[in-house]
């Protein structure tokens, strides 16, 4: 066995418990309509068991710092673990659609600990030479779970039983208990500012406000004033959203610091591009293996097998990402992703039931290979010139903004589903409606290009080894 540093181990062994995380995500997508049919309940509305996950993770993600600084990171980080575990175990005994948003509402406070705990243990000791080592590491063991998830799920969910799904993290999460009480340092806690109250309230309110409205819009017809609400509740987000930005940067001892946005390369990677990007990161999986079921109206395990070359992508570019970064930098390697990426993603609004798999695999194959090289890239990107004192608020700004993003860009596809099928006059929502979110998905990530590439030419060069021709 080869010898790791310290710097690796903490890598691998965060890692390793991000990887039921990210797997019970990939299997959820997969097991939508079984889950519908066993709960009673359309497939679309079961989007709230979906995204109530990063809402409730991003309502106690921005005080994650915090709670590290007060109890110390492993501490904190094992606490999240525990949780994540347990509630997993909920979802699984469930027996209605409030149910299971309840315990998936736990998940994602478990979740939503570990993942930014989990960046500060990695980065807190790691130099600028180690820093892309170390965001590949992380990044590649939790890409294993997204290739074997769909099929898993589709496999569960048609011959065992969709609640085994999450049961499966029951024995996961006690051996990833088991490594980081042997691995993971055990520093003591930090002399910790007074807790933020009013900051904590305003992240929670205004992320929850904002991604409330996002869940209403796609069934606000079927709901006493649905439109109404919708809009009340993102008006009543961005309301609270500039109130809590205001607060933040008059506060003494602010929740979370917000000097790492002015690091220009921190605020493209993070919120300018990363945003936008990150929403179709997220739209693209959730969509996929509906289509399949709904729109081509095949097995969930043929839409699992299908969706397996996407992940297969994203795992197998990952032993190029490192030398693409030192050959090409990150600035013209995020703006060819954001283009590739756009390209094959709207290609994907061109699949019916006439296109060969061997086509179908190659396309999804080349989305997820996109996907990958640029997640990576951000990644890395976004801690490459933030100095160690700033690390913990980047890591928590930087973990609150990919979920809000992906819960985002969930919501933003399912309503765009349903506006396609109501203006279409469709009885519900069918092939050609997934063909037009494709295509504005896709535009929308080749649109990042333009973002991406107001990053200087030579951003991020320490840590990816590039060097520009003279």
């Amino acid at each position: 066995m080869l010898s790791l540093g310290p710097t690796q181990r903490v890598a691998l062994t965060v890692a390793a418990s991000f990887f039921m995380v990210l797997l019970d995500s990939t299997i959820l997508n997969t097991s939508l309509p079984n889950m519908a049919a066993s709960l009673g309940v359309e497939t679309l509305r079961l989007t709230l068991a979906v995204t109530v996950y990063p809402l409730a993770s991003a309502a106690v993600m921005p005080s994650s710092g915090w709670v590290a600084d007060r109890f110390g990171p492993r501490r904190s980080f094992i606490a999240g673990l525990v949780l994540f575990t347990l509630a997993s175990a909920l979802c699984g005994f469930a027996q209605s659609l409030p149910q299971l948003v309840v315990a998936r509402a736990l998940q994602g406070i478990g979740g939503g600990l570990m993942m930014p705990i989990g960046r500060i243990l990695t980065i807190r000791r790691a130099t600028k030479a180690e820093l892309l080592q170390a965001t590949a590491l992380v990044t590649w063991p939790a890409l294993m779970a997204p290739v074997i998830g769909p099929a898993i799920g589709g496999y569960i969910s048609t011959y065992i039983d969709w609640r085994w799904n999450f049961w499966l993290n029951v024995p996961l999460g006690l051996v990833a208990l088991f490594i980081c009480s042997r691995v993971l340092p055990a520093d003591p806690p930090a002399q910790s500012a007074p807790f933020d109250v009013k900051g904590a309230l305003l992240a929670a309110l205004g992320s929850s406000a904002l991604l409330g409205g996002l869940e209403v819009a796609p069934h606000a017809a079927h709901l006493p004033h649905g439109e109404l609400l919708a809009v009340a509740l993102i008006a009543a987000a961005v309301v609270l959203i500039a109130v809590l930005r205001r607060h933040l940067q008059r506060a003494a001892q602010p929740l979370v610091r917000l000097e790492p946005f002015s690091v220009r390369t921190f605020s493209v990677a993070t919120l300018t591009g990363g945003v936008p990007f990150a929403m179709c990161l997220q739209a693209t999986p959730f969509l996929l293996p509906l289509m399949f079921q709904i729109g081509l109206g095949w097995t969930a395990v043929q839409a699992g097998t299908m969706v397996l070359y996407y992940f297969l992508g994203n795992l197998l570019i990952k032993p190029a990402t490192t030398p693409l970064l030192r050959r090409f930098g990150f600035r013209p390697l995020m703006i060819g992703c954001s283009v590739v990426g756009g390209a094959t993603i709207a290609a994907c609004g061109l699949i019916d039931a006439q296109w060969p798999m061997v086509a179908m695999a190659v396309l999804l194959f080349l989305t997820g290979a996109a996907r990958s090289t640029q997640l990576t890239a951000q990644n890395t990107l976004m801690f490459a010139d933030i100095g160690p004192a700033h690390r913990s608020s980047a890591s928590t700004l930087s973990t609150v903004l990919q979920q809000l993003a992906g819960a985002f860009g969930i919501a933003v596809a399912s309503t765009l589903l349903v506006v396609s099928s109501t203006l279409s006059g469709h009885g519900g929502v069918q092939q050609e409606d997934f063909a037009r979110v494709f295509w504005l998905v896709g535009a929308l990530a080749a649109s990042c290009a333009v973002l991406f590439s107001r990053l200087p030419r030579d951003a991020g060069a320490e840590v990816s080894g590039h060097v520009r021709s003279a």
